[in-house]
């Protein structure tokens, strides 16, 4: 097994020898520049690192690995254009940089990019990444469709919002490790039992990422940090403040998330103020040791040596412990 810095690094070079503009320069360009933004390449290397811990031949995973990027980075460019996002990984978002219809039109260019991608495997590989890769991306839709509606309810419930984040996030996740096991040719219990440690490790990573949107550091998060809030997005740590305030704090809160105010960084300032004093941020932070824990409780049934299971662990552990 490699280091996690090596993965990413073989699979840079793999992405930068990965031939994306062409004619016309006006679709492709935005391509090449969302893929060339940086990001820490979570889900490609959660595909190499499966692959090699199911097969010594990891390298053959690299395709499938460069497609869950490109469909990650596609969901994204769509991602900012709904939430009218003007930064991504510290950057102009695509939509800023050009316009609204180019990041539509490079978007779709990037689902299309994604599939062509698994042609270069054999015909049964080629069919379980494609069923695969369908039924995530139909669900990754069903979840950003449920944030959306959850921005105009009041009565969003835990179970809901952990449904949504499990699709919107964590699904492609699980899906991104399941297809370096399908290319190394695992077992399809193997399949199975990564693709949950995924998924359990994606419910916890969006966790922390909603966390860290409220009190991350702005330096270092890449992102407009209060972006959910500004939104009005009904996040763990909005629910959980609902659960545990009293009265007169919960009206402001539920007041403060039905509105569009001029002094934004008095509504997140005050958000945060009560997400703190109703132990809503303590109970947030325990449920992404809760998630991680489920995750690590999965490597049991994996039939992989106990090295790799300290190694799938530890990368567990790492990504929970991020400031970004």
């Amino acid at each position: 097994m490699l280091s996690i810095e090596k993965y990413q690094e073989e699979f840079i070079e793999f992405l930068e020898n990965y031939s994306i503009v062409k004619a016309p320069e006006g679709l492709y360009q935005p391509v090449e520049y969302i893929l060339n933004l940086g990001g820490k390449r979570l889900r490609p290397v959660l595909t190499i690192m499966t692959a090699h811990i199911f097969s010594s031949d990891y390298k053959k995973a690299f395709n499938a690995a460069l497609s869950i990027e490109v469909f990650h980075n596609f969901s994204l460019v769509h991602d900012d254009i709904m939430d009218d996002a003007p930064l991504r990984r510290g950057f102009q978002t695509v939509h800023e940089k050009w316009n609204i219809n180019t990041g539509i039109l490079s978007g779709d260019a990037m689902l299309i990019m994604a599939y062509q991608l698994f042609e270069r495997y054999e015909a049964h590989i080629f069919q379980d990444l494609a069923k695969l890769f369908s039924k995530t991306a139909l669900e990754v839709c069903e979840g950003q469709q449920y944030d959306i509606d959850f921005e105009t309810r009041n009565d969003v419930t835990i179970p809901e919002y952990l449904k949504m984040i499990e699709y919107k996030t964590a699904v492609l996740v699980g899906a991104a490790m399941k297809m370096g096991a399908i290319v190394a040719q695992a077992s399809e219990e193997d399949q199975q039992n990564i693709y949950d440690f995924g998924r359990y490790l994606g419910i916890a990573f969006q966790l922390q990422d909603d966390y860290l949107d409220a009190f991350g550091d702005p330096k270092t998060f890449g992102k407009q940090v209060g972006g959910d809030i500004i939104e009005n997005k009904k996040t763990y740590l909005y629910l959980k403040a609902v659960e545990f305030s009293e009265v007169s704090e919960r009206a402001e809160l539920q007041n403060l998330f039905a509105s569009t105010v001029e002094d934004v960084s008095a509504k997140i300032e005050r958000s945060k103020v009560i997400f703190q004093s109703s132990g809503s941020a303590e109970a947030t932070k325990n449920a992404i040791l809760e998630y991680t824990n489920k995750a690590f409780d999965v490597l049991d049934a994996l039939n992989i040596s106990e090295d790799k299971k300290e190694l799938l662990k530890d990368f567990g552990s790492n990504l929970m412990n991020r400031t970004v």
